[in-house]
């Protein structure tokens, strides 16, 4: 693979992003390889969860790699975005729990993706989230509206969209944009208890109590099927 590394540790799929050295960025290739990803992890049977992280330690992505984008046909682009916007929905729904393990920078549409998971844990020292769209001149799309909506907190997520603002780990914490911080050499090992604790909750009832949860993007959910 490319783009990631995908293993099961007991009761948990580990899904890591490997292309750390270049901010791993999203293009087209990126987007399938990491849904035929997601075909593993959604197919198999019994109680599980999955944790999304990065081998690298001072990033986890930092979104569109908009050097590729700008090379892409006005087709090739509309096809990418779309394909974006398909996975952010599958991602937010995916029939199992979900913990975004963020070891560094998440920036722009990496920030988005973050949102789609049920749970973020995040380094506490190093790294920022932020949504930069506004400076940078691409406005959100309607299915990225709802993925950041999913931030509970209404004021840091207008602070977050329209000034572009970073901000580090406590922060984030602070304002309910993660659910955890915890120092770097501690990160992987809180993930992985609590991915473990999910994993063993009933899938189906998790599911749709999720499901539940997300309503405008559950509104979404048939154009998976297209």
């Amino acid at each position: 693979m490319t783009y990631f590394d995908l293993k099961k540790e007991d009761s948990v799929f580990i899904l890591t992003m490997i292309n750390g050295d270049k901010d791993n960025t999203f293009t087209i290739d990126f987007f399938n390889e990491l849904n035929a990803c997601l075909d593993t992890v959604e197919k198999s049977l019994g109680n599980t969860s999955m944790v999304l992280t990065s081998s690298h330690p001072k990033t986890w992505s930092t979104g569109i790699n908009l050097d590729w984008l700008m090379t892409q046909s006005a087709d090739q682009a509309k096809a990418f975005v779309n394909a974006f916007d398909l996975t952010l929905i599958r991602l937010a729904l995916l029939n199992l729990p979900t913990i975004a393990c963020i070891t560094g920078n998440v920036y722009a549409g990496a920030a988005i993706m973050a949102c789609t998971f049920d749970f973020k844990f995040m380094r506490e020292d190093r790294g920022r989230f932020c949504f930069p769209e506004v400076n940078i001149r691409i406005p959100f799309t309607e299915t990225m509206h709802d993925i950041i909506d999913l931030i509970p907190n209404d004021q840091i997520l207008k602070e977050l969209a329209l000034t572009g603002k970073a901000i580090g780990g406590y922060e984030c914490k602070e304002k309910n944009v993660v659910d955890e911080i915890c120092p770097q050499e501690d990160l992987p090992v809180k993930t992985m208890e609590f991915a473990k604790m999910l994993a063993e909750k009933d899938r189906p009832t998790y599911t749709m109590i999720k499901h539940g949860l997300k309503p405008k993007v559950f509104a979404r959910k048939d154009v998976l099927k297209k």
